[in-house]
């Protein structure tokens, strides 16, 4: 059950929640024959979001690596001052 219309899944949501979750793929609702959205499992779900985030640090690092290259780092002193901490 890789897709299923909106309109037979309301009908089946049972069954759609059970494949989703006992297959591990996602069972995508469809209208008008477009993908409008997915069933997914939980843990999958959880899993996917895990990895999105550990991609969106690992950038994040290398975006400050590469500046911290380009314009070298500020002293701490400097950043004290200019927070009004010194």
């Amino acid at each position: 059950m890789p897709e299923i219309s909106v309109t037979a899944a309301r009908a089946r949501l049972a069954d759609v929640v059970d494949d989703a979750r006992v297959r591990h793929d996602p069972v995508y609702l469809t209208r008008r024959g477009q993908r409008v959205a997915a069933v997914i499992d939980a843990d999958d779900l959880d899993r996917l979001l895990e990895a999105a985030e550990d991609l969106a640090d690992a950038e994040a690092a290398r975006k400050a690596r590469s500046e911290i290259a380009e314009a070298g780092t500020i002293p701490w002193e400097q950043v004290k001052a200019d927070l009004g901490l010194a």
